[in-house]
């Protein structure tokens, strides 16, 4: 079976930086976008209810961990 290219972490910053290019990205992707472990980011995609299953494909709607990220916001 043929594997996925995952998207380097340079590219991946500069779409987001423009203008947020891509809305949904793989676990792979995210954790390298937010600087955290797979499996953290799992956990938290998944208690954000950002996750969408196509098939055996797993992806996350970054605007939505984005608004989740703000719950963790330290006011100090």
């Amino acid at each position: 079976m043929k594997k996925r290219k995952e998207m380097d972490l340079e590219k991946l910053q500069s779409m987001v930086m423009n203008g947020r290019i891509k809305k949904f990205v793989s676990i792979e992707e995210g954790a390298q976008l937010y600087s955290i472990g797979k499996n953290t980011f799992r956990e938290m995609a998944k208690d954000a209810q950002a996750m969408y299953r196509i098939k055996r494909r797993v992806l996350v709607n970054l605007e939505k961990m984005d608004e989740y990220m703000e719950l963790f916001q330290d006011d100090n």
